[in-house]
């Protein structure tokens, strides 16, 4: 078995409709000669049998079963969860790039469900649904209690068809309600263009099954164009809840030296323990011998480089920008990103479900953990349509039993602060990633040209 497909997933919360990266893999039960603890056992069926001979309603044993395994694995941590027949479908559609669904990253806060970050170009992004917005009723139904995996469900449904959304957004007096239109979601997971004649811009809004592939196609495209060299690179993203690992990797290999480390990961298990380098054979897929890594011209890997992350950032492009920001081959612009450094492993069960279990942490080459912290960048600048970004968004350090940072006092990275003006966001407007009035971009291309002259002296 390829050490990818033993490794598991890397993604952020639940997608309405949803967006998960996996890997599949099957794990022996390392304890299973363990003796079973008795007590726990009787006050189980104890427990079980008091519902089934006095509940008000007659329930079935399979909703008992079934109920107990989702507590069992939401006590866990955010990212672990049940998987039914329709989420473990909708989980495997939702890494090729397509699928049903209204475009947004959800976790839970205190029993509620909160916006981690919409996915550009789909219906929620187009609603006006904002990263940190608390979601207080899908239509007429109150969230409060509701599982996250049944707040999904409700958030799916038929192409074309409508829910309303009442959030509550911080520094917003009253309630909010949007209405989204459901559609079958198509991810274009790179955007690239030349800015300027020189500079680069790559926008990854998902690492998806071809996010490698495509990246190495644009980026050979726009040195094409522009003659056969660039002057520099901004690479962004922001508000990219993150996506399968072996995209993560490749996207670093395009920009790091070969066999360079990646990421390396620890857990209780053999499997679980990895160390990811810029390598074909962690980044190829499947049976491909196509390494397209090595089709991107060699300038690439000195050209200076600038990354640009926000609250937005998760797991995968936390990945990313943790690689870089180690190897010292890029300067990362922004505010700091969602912190979740754990993986999670898809083990499928019966009946076409599968549990989504939390198996490892990953480590940045420099053995940093961003778990519940998140990557600080290196010259904080922040959004002015959005200032409070970095003090107010939804980070892994806000959901219900994340898991804690093991090495938390000895990442200490402190950025420099970039100027940006301290307006109302109610006033901005909405900048769009890449266009002309998007103020972190411009200062990341004002970064590059300053390096440029300076190369140049």
């Amino acid at each position: 078995m390829r050490h990818m497909e033993k490794l598991g997933l890397v993604g952020t919360g639940l997608v309405a409709g949803i967006f998960i990266s996996l890997h599949f893999a099957a794990m022996a039960d390392k304890e299973s000669a363990a003796p079973l603890p008795l007590e726990e056992l009787r006050a189980f069926t104890e427990v079980f049998g008091q519902i089934k001979s006095s509940y008000v309603d007659p329930v079935s044993d399979k909703k008992l079963f079934t109920e107990a395994i989702k507590g069992m694995l939401n006590g866990l941590d955010p990212h672990s969860a049940y998987l039914d027949a329709d989420a473990f479908k909708d989980l495997q559609v939702g890494t090729q790039g397509e699928f049903g669904g209204l475009g947004i990253e959800v976790g839970v806060e205190d029993g509620l469900i909160k916006v981690i970050s919409p996915i550009e170009d789909t219906p929620a992004y187009q609603a006006g649904v904002k990263a940190g917005d608390l979601i207080i009723k899908l239509d007429e139904a109150p969230v409060k209690g509701m599982s996250l995996n049944d707040a999904v469900k409700h958030m799916r449904g038929k192409p074309g068809s409508k829910i309303i959304l009442t959030i509550l957004r911080k520094d917003t007096p009253k309630p909010l309600t949007l209405t989204v239109i459901r559609a079958v979601i198509k991810v274009q997971s790179v955007k690239a263009k030349l800015i300027e004649p020189g500079y680069g811009y790559v926008r990854i809004t998902q690492f998806q099954e071809h996010t490698g592939e495509n990246l190495a196609t644009a980026l050979e495209k726009m040195i094409k164009d522009n003659k056969g060299s660039l002057n520099g690179l901004v690479l962004d993203l922001r508000n990219d809840p993150g996506g399968l690992l072996d995209g993560a990797v490749a996207v670093s290999a395009a920009l790091l030296e070969k066999d360079a480390l990646v990421v390396y990961t620890e857990g209780r298990t053999e499997e679980a323990k990895m160390r990811l380098t810029a390598s074909p054979e962690y980044y190829l897929r499947g049976n491909s011998k196509n390494d397209y890594v090595k089709n991107i011209p060699a300038s690439l890997k000195s050209v200076p480089l600038v990354v640009l992350v926000n609250g937005g950032s998760a797991s995968a492009s936390e990945i990313v920008a943790g690689a870089l920001q180690d190897h010292k081959r890029g300067v990362i612009m922004g505010t700091q990103t969602f912190g979740k450094a754990s993986v999670q492993t898809v083990l499928p069960l019966g009946n076409n479900t599968a549990i989504k279990l939390t198996t490892a942490r990953y480590y940045t080459p420099n053995g940093r953990s961003i778990q519940a912290k998140g990557i600080v960048p290196d010259i904080l600048v922040e959004d002015p349509s959005s200032p409070s970004d970095n003090l107010l968004g939804l980070r892994e350090s806000d959901l219900d039993n994340h898991l804690i940072n093991d090495k938390q006092a000895e990442d200490k990275v402190t950025p420099k602060t970039g100027a940006v003006p301290r307006t109302d966001p109610e006033k901005q407007p909405a900048v769009e990633f890449g266009a002309k009035n998007d103020y972190q971009l411009n200062q990341a291309l004002n970064l590059l040209k300053g390096m440029k002259i300076l190369q140049g002296k």
